[in-house]
């Protein structure tokens, strides 16, 4: 039986083995469980064909050992009326299904040895199977911490070169500041101030509403 010898490859895989020799993991383990799952539905076909050969069998084994009791059943009744040529012709009939029926139970005891070998395999992979289900999120959880920390590093080892730019923007921003500062100071100095314009400056800027609010205000003091 082919299926029988592809399960047990399968089922002896060293799926370490297989893991490291993939450079991604989770992949890897996708492929081994999508191939399981695969076989499983092999597996499962041939139990069941083999399941209902047993049951074919036993069935043949019962409807035979019927025929022997209703023949057995029909003697005895041949006997009891004293028809023993009767009898004598029923129980070789008789005869012909307990020969028939010790083939049947042979064939019968395979099936029932073979379906039970492969309700066990068929079992046995269904259990293998959700086992490594959960080993495969934990992998894959793995491989997932494994690949952000690698990405922490990469961050990390960025982070001098920032840090040198940083210090270099730092030179150049606190150099701008002087240079500003030094602007205006020169722009202090060589300004010329006027009274005049500083009053003109000061007042001229007075709006329309100002002047009517004082106007009204004066009035109100009697000034």
């Amino acid at each position: 039986m082919g299926i029988l010898a592809r399960f047990k490859d399968i089922m002896s895989a060293n799926i370490n083995a297989l893991l490291d020799k993939c450079e991604d993991p989770a992949k890897m383990i996708d492929e081994y469980m999508r191939q399981l799952t695969e076989e499983l539905a092999d597996v499962k076909k041939e139990t069941a064909g083999v399941m209902a050969e047993e049951k074919r069998t036993k069935r043949m084994l019962d409807e035979n050992n019927e025929q022997i009791e209703k023949y057995d059943a029909m003697a005895r009744k041949a006997l009891t009326a004293g028809n023993e040529d009767d009898a004598r012709v029923l129980l070789t009939k008789k005869q012909e299904y307990v020969t028939n029926g010790a083939d049947i139970q042979k064939s019968y005891e395979v099936a029932h040895a073979n379906a039970n070998k492969m309700r066990e395999m068929h079992d046995k992979l269904t259990k293998d199977i959700q086992t490594l289900e959960q080993r495969r999120a934990n992998v894959k959880a793995k491989v997932a911490v494994a690949k952000t920390q690698e990405k922490i590093n990469k961050v990390t080892g960025s982070m001098d070169a920032a840090s040198s730019s940083m210090r270099a923007f730092e030179r150049m921003e606190e150099k701008a500041d002087r240079m500003l500062d030094q602007a205006n100071a020169m722009a202090e100095l060589n300004e010329e101030l006027d009274p005049v314009e500083d009053l003109e400056a000061k007042y001229s800027g007075a709006s329309a509403s100002v002047e009517d609010e004082l106007e009204k205000m004066k009035k109100e003091m009697g000034l």
